[in-house]
């Protein structure tokens, strides 16, 4: 019997290292300014995603990532973990996506991969905070979903227990699969790179990344399938493609300020009462606080 667990991941530009050049002129993210990296809780998601894969006989655990072809690092990335193996949906078409036209995409690619039992994510992404496209991703396949999961009690009788974290404490739910579930920052850590799987899957690669490369492989992956990588665009999946891409995004960035802190904006004070009411009231009138 099959239990196919799909883990929905990100790669996102290092939020730490914002600089002035970090937004375009259009209000969307330059990502070739910042380096980029695997989302954080995407990792933890990808962890209860391997932990249910060593408790099932017979599950899998795959990726979907939807960016550019270096996305594609991610899942190695992944394989190198435990996953066995990942989906990248790629094309110009999808690019300016807000969480609406990426959730789109990504439930269109789902649709194509067929049965899947479970779907993970990270609650949100660090290049946008907003934690809407796991729900939305939920709501196009007409899935139910559980959010902020910290840890993934037990899944039997076609039902998976989860354990909460929120505001005001911890809640332990049920639910019927097929399910998508959300995971927090709060969730175990993922376990580190395996070196034999580091070894196995080092030369892991999509179509684009074989052609850009320019080297003959050929024999490579057709006596390794799993070393092939599954790279869809636009054509490749059903969908309207008014609900793609920049068209398909009715968010609209309308200002873009950059705030950079620099030594000149700092100020010495003494243990003066005075000085730190003076601070305070000058704080409050410039709406730094208050």
């Amino acid at each position: 019997m099959s239990f196919n667990i799909v883990v929905l991941a990100k790669q996102v530009p290092d939020t730490r290292n914002v600089g002035k050049d970090a937004m375009k002129a259009d209000g969307t993210v330059n990502r070739a300014a910042l380096p980029a990296i695997y989302n954080p809780e995407d990792l933890n998601a990808l962890e209860q995603a391997l932990r249910l894969k060593s408790k099932i006989e017979g599950a899998t655990v795959h990726i979907l990532t939807m960016g550019p072809a270096r996305a594609a690092e991610i899942i190695r990335e992944s394989m190198y973990r435990g996953a066995d193996g990942g989906y990248l949906l790629s094309g110009r078409e999808f690019a300016g996506s807000d969480t609406l036209a990426t959730s789109y995409a990504l439930a269109c690619a789902i649709r194509k991969i067929g049965k899947v039992d479970l779907i993970v994510c990270g609650r949100q992404a660090i290049d946008g905070d907003t934690a809407q496209v796991g729900p939305q991703v939920a709501e196009k396949l007409g899935l139910p979903q559980i959010t902020y999961a910290e840890e993934i009690l037990d899944l039997s009788n076609n039902k998976i227990t989860v354990k909460r974290r929120l505001e005001r404490g911890v809640e332990v739910v049920k639910g019927s699969l097929p399910m998508l579930v959300t995971v927090n920052g709060s969730a175990a850590n993922c376990r580190p790179r395996h070196a034999k799987l580091t070894l196995k899957y080092k030369h892991a690669a999509t179509p684009s990344e074989k052609q850009e490369a320019g080297s003959d492989y050929t024999d490579l992956y057709d006596s390794h399938p799993y070393l092939n990588i599954t790279e869809w665009g636009v054509n490749d999946i059903e969908h309207d493609i008014q609900w793609l891409g920049l068209t398909g995004s009715p968010t609209k960035v309308k200002q873009i300020e950059n705030v950079v802190f620099t030594a000149k904006e700092s100020k010495r004070l003494t243990a003066a009462d005075t000085e730190i009411e003076d601070l305070m009231k000058e704080l409050i009138a410039n709406h730094t606080i208050g």
